[in-house]
């Protein structure tokens, strides 16, 4: 679906906006917080910030050295509770996480942007539980469940992301994603997208629904839907462009 298409369905995906590093502000000394972070996959530095418009507290993990690089391998993640802690399998969010620090790991350097306030594409928990409500016993997909709630299908702001990439003196970024709007929505925030990058994982059982209504109804670029099913589960790296 192209974005016009998502306009005439009354869908607001926060692009256009006018929040950006200008207009939104600067991250405040007293609203960031920088320490390593050691993980299973190595240390990161873990930058914690309170963005100045949406009073959310984010998370960036860096890797490597990025201040003043252009084409960082960068991955904008909207916060998914169900997948992400969980391990849901009705959506994909747990392993492109997983497979974007993984990225990051083997290029070497990049940021994992960690975007709260975005559960369920900004609607938030209980609203989305409610939507799964409707899915499994209705049948509806992810679009039409919430719509049929009365509730708006994108609200999502990528702002935050913009202002602390620039915080951290990002240029440039290769962004790790399916979604062109997220391309669309960083460069309206002043943020350099020098190409996207795609993080595509095997359709399943559990997720063909969520990935189709995706492909075809919020313009998802998810060439794997085409190929041959894959076994069950997902173990390997993200299809396509990894590292850039």
């Amino acid at each position: 679906m192209t974005r016009g298409k998502m306009r005439d369905h009354g869908l607001d995906n926060g692009i256009g906006n006018g929040i950006g590093k200008g207009l939104g502000g600067i991250i405040g000394e007293d609203d960031i917080a920088e320490a390593d972070l050691v993980t299973r996959r190595g240390t990161f530095r873990a930058v914690a910030f309170r963005d100045p418009v949406d009073g959310h507290e984010h998370m960036a993990l860096v890797r490597g050295r990025i201040r003043g690089r252009e084409d960082v391998l960068v991955r904008v993640h909207s916060e998914c509770m169900t997948g992400d802690i969980f391990g849901a399998t009705r959506c994909e969010c747990g392993d492109q996480l997983g497979a974007a620090l993984d990225a990051v790991v083997r290029e070497g350097g990049g940021v994992l942007v960690y975007l709260r306030g975005h559960e369920g594409r900004g609607i938030g928990l209980v609203a989305k539980v409610r939507t799964h409500v409707l899915q499994d016993e209705q049948g509806l997909d992810t679009v039409d469940s919430a719509t049929a709630l009365g509730l708006p299908v994108d609200v999502r702001d990528y702002g935050p992301a913009a202002r602390v990439l620039d915080h951290l003196g990002v240029r440039s970024v290769r962004l790790l994603s399916n979604n062109p709007d997220k391309v669309h929505a960083l460069q309206s925030a002043g943020i350099k997208v020098a190409s996207r990058v795609p993080l595509l994982v095997p359709a399943s059982e559990d997720n063909i629904r969520y990935l189709t209504a995706k492909r075809d109804r919020l313009g998802h670029d998810l060439p794997q839907l085409d190929a041959p099913p894959p076994r069950a589960g997902f173990d390997g790296p993200p299809l396509g462009e990894a590292s850039g």
